[in-house]
């Protein structure tokens, strides 16, 4: 790639940072190429700004560079239109010193323990910062708990600028000047496989460290963004973003129990949840499934919980929230296992299909996904698991599984003693799956127009 040369005054005005916003000769750096970065990153090509990609993994800059797409809802087009406008991609961390605002767009998974594993975190500031300069904006998008932003990046640029004289701006009266790095907090807010809400009609809330950093925030996002939504502190912002996450695991939390509940006492949850909302005030529907995925929902509650627990606080509602979503592929595992019993198939005799191991319909996410605890789950207890999906021909190792398997093609559901419906994608056919199969277990209401003993809601 040709490197970027951007002769930057030492001090700048934030008249003339905005100015340079506004007129899109600003450079933009986006680190971390994956399901939030990568769309960030089009975006911002889409307004004509010049934007670069960092990430570490070698395959993903080449893909990009390469005009190619690693991503199943970005096409291939969409990247070689961001190239002629001036898009590349590298993993040289010292091409930062070009930009003008770098956005970190990195994962922050859970430890083992339910603890935040923030080491994607640290390692990207830690090898920004010896390369920012004066006048740069810093901000993070990856979710996490509140004080990240101050605990972790201001501190870390401010112990690596002491060496050259820079810090991060914080509450000087000078607010013109532009003689340290802004910094702000603005948390992503994507939602993979919504085709109804376009990415640019979804506000965007930010936090700075300053008036400074929160106005060029406020610029830069709105610039792609319709709306923006100005806040006092960064922490402010982190706790925006757990609530919204959390809000949704508790009321799926919730309405998981009263399926079981449910279940005990013959009566369809589905048809309990679409009654109730026809309610027109007073209540959200959210619906059962065998476990939440996707990188928010499963992980926000601990992150807020592992901060509770540091200033002496219990956060047990939220916890328990957790809790009961994690049970829930247990919850189909052992639905499961009852199911073929009664047909006469014990599991260690058992051949089981999953189908779908996507996190959500229609994407190629596997993060979080329940459907690979499922696949453990069900091999632990004896039985021979093959699983379908589309948008996975094989499912390998991340970090919580090794599951080194080719999806299996549906032209003989019959050898399986059960098919276990994990993830509705819109290409199945369900009607022909239930007629096909000898049981059928389906976790999503999937088969809900299908009239068969062999279907088992679960």
């Amino acid at each position: 790639m040709t490197p970027i040369n951007v002769a930057a005054p030492s001090v700048l005005g934030l008249g003339e940072w905005l100015q340079n916003i506004h007129q899109r000769t600003a450079n933009i750096g986006i680190i971390g190429l994956g399901y939030v970065g990568l769309p960030l990153a089009l975006l911002f090509s889409e307004e004509r700004f010049q934007v670069t990609g960092f990430d570490i993994d070698p395959s993903k800059v080449n893909s990009l560079n390469n005009g190619q797409s690693y991503i199943h809802r970005i096409e291939p087009e969409h990247i070689q239109a961001a190239q002629k406008a001036g898009f590349q991609a590298t993993w040289n961390f010292a091409e930062i010193a070009a930009m003008d605002a770098v956005l970190i767009c990195v994962p922050t998974p859970l430890h083992e323990d339910h603890t935040p594993d923030m080491s994607y975190v640290v390692s990207t500031i830690e090898a920004i910062a010896p390369h920012l300069r004066a006048g740069q904006l810093v901000v993070l998008e990856s979710t996490t708990y509140p004080g990240t932003t101050e605990e972790l990046i201001v501190e870390t640029i401010n112990r690596h600028g002491a060496r050259k004289n820079l810090q991060v701006l914080y509450g000087k009266p000078a607010l013109e000047d532009l003689d340290g790095v802004m910094v702000a907090f603005s948390p992503e807010r994507e939602d993979p496989g919504n085709i109804m809400v376009p990415r640019r009609d979804i506000p965007k809330v930010i936090g700075g460290m300053d008036d400074r950093a929160t106005a060029a925030a406020s610029a830069l996002y709105g610039s792609v963004f319709r709306r923006t939504v100005p806040m006092s502190t960064p922490a402010a912002a982190e706790m925006t973003k757990l609530l919204e996450n959390i809000y949704r695991c508790v009321n799926i939390a919730l309405v998981n129990e009263m399926k079981q509940l449910c279940e005990r006492m013959g009566i369809d949850i589905w048809e309990v949840v679409d009654a109730a909302a026809t309610k027109p005030f007073g209540f959200q529907a959210f619906y059962p499934g065998p476990g939440v995925g996707g990188h928010c929902i499963p992980v926000d509650p601990f992150y807020l919980s592992w901060k509770a627990e540091q200033l002496g606080l219990s956060t047990r509602f939220i916890e328990l929230a957790g809790e009961i979503n994690e049970s829930m592929p247990q919850h189909v595992v052992q639905s499961t296992l009852r199911a073929m019993e009664r047909n006469g198939v014990a599991a260690k005799d058992a051949s089981v299909l999953v189908l779908g191991v996507a996190y959500k319909r229609d994407v190629d996410d596997l993060r979080e996904s329940p459907a690979l605890s499922i696949i453990e789950m069900l091999q632990h207890a004896g039985a021979k698991v093959f699983y379908n999906d589309p948008f996975f021909p094989t499912v390998s190792s991340g970090r919580k599984y090794d599951l080194q398997m080719h999806s299996t093609p549906l032209d003989d559901l019959g050898r399986f003693d059960c098919v276990v419906i994990v993830t509705d994608h819109s290409i199945y056919n369900f009607g022909e799956i239930v007629a096909q199969s000898k049981l059928v277990v389906d976790t999503r209401n999937a088969t809900r127009s299908v009239d068969s003993h062999k279907i088992v809601r679960c």
